[in-house]
């Protein structure tokens, strides 16, 4: 499903300073051509908006503006893009290649300053001498905020987290993936060994159609057949699939940057849909597939409670029986 063309290819911004690991893992960005090539194919094919595709990968809302500001200015479409090698598209996209035209500017990562202030004895103040220190190392031409700007900014970004908003579906848009915590069971027919599994769901946003099967494991390769058979049984592909923050889906677990499982990336890529896993302790996101869990087991694993299954297969033939008459 890759396209092969040079994944490792890196655009790099000047690290703001190296005071500690962890500030480097936050202050400094390293952007492959595969995700600029994302953002690009988000918003041309997909029709996302800029906080959709900052969600899919993992990337600030600046840096996402910023790409699509300078393919405009580059005068590219997305299949001009596509066919580019990405040398050539790095080329027309950045003057200097390997990094980004320092702004005007440092820009202040509203992420580690958050994180860091649960930290016990971390003010604002200390954070802000922090951050102009590294603009100042970085030496790119740009001007660090003056600490009352600072604030302001910050406060106005943590404005922002957590504005709860009613979240409308609209028909198309988003799948929801989850699996159930309550499991069903198979028996082992020649050890009489009772064996749990897993009970996948998927359910669509606005019409709350559901699908759901078991499988032996959460793993990749159970993941990804789930994924497909769910989609194949819609007869459709909803522009964003939205899975839980599962070790399968998602490689590193972070709650502003999640980092795409590789294997589940290039299935959102060959089926055109965009992949925005939901953010940990934050069950808005994932309402939807929690209520589709809860349906499964009431009318699937309630059902079945008292049925002995000796095969993974004579267990989905039940489900399937079972989710047709309630979806």
């Amino acid at each position: 499903m890759g396209r092969g063309r040079g994944d490792d290819l890196v655009v790099a911004t000047t690290p703001l300073s190296r005071t500690s690991e962890a500030r480097d893992e936050r202050m400094s960005t390293r952007h492959t051509m595969r995700k600029i090539r994302e953002v690009l194919r988000l918003k041309n094919e997909q029709g996302c908006s800029q906080r959709q595709i900052q969600a899919a990968t993992g990337l600030s809302k600046g840096s996402v503006a910023e790409y699509l500001r300078r393919t405009e200015k580059a005068g590219l479409t997305w299949p001009m893009a596509e066919a580019m090698s990405d040398a050539d598209l790095e080329a027309r996209l950045f003057k200097q290649i390997g990094r980004n035209e320092p702004a005007g500017r440092t820009p202040i990562d509203f992420t580690w300053v958050h994180k860091e202030l649960r930290r016990t004895g971390v003010t604002l103040q200390q954070l802000c001498v922090e951050y102009q220190q590294g603009a100042v190392e970085a030496n790119d031409g740009r001007r660090p905020y003056q600490y009352s700007q600072f604030c302001d900014l910050y406060h106005g970004w943590r404005a922002k987290l957590d504005v709860p908003m009613r979240q409308t579906h609209r028909a198309g848009e988003k799948a929801f993936i989850d699996y159930s915590g309550k499991k069903p069971s198979i028996v082992d027919p020649h050890t009489g060994e009772v064996i749990e599994v897993e009970l996948f769901v998927i359910v669509l946003g606005a019409s709350n159609f559901t699908y759901a099967e078991a499988t032996m494991t959460q793993q990749l390769g159970d993941f990804v057949g789930s994924t497909i058979r769910g989609l194949e049984y819609f007869g459709a592909v909803p522009q964003m699939l939205v899975p839980d923050q599962l070790r399968s889906a998602v490689s590193g677990s972070d709650r502003y940057d999640p980092e795409i499982n590789p294997t589940y990336f290039e299935l959102g890529q060959h089926y055109e849909t965009a992949i925005i896993p939901a953010r940990p302790a934050k069950p808005r996101d994932k309402a939807k597939v929690e209520a589709g869990v809860l349906i499964a087991q009431r009318w699937i694993l309630a059902r079945l409670r008292n049925r002995k299954f000796f095969s993974l297969a004579a267990l989905n033939e039940a489900i399937a029986r079972s989710t047709s008459t309630t979806t």
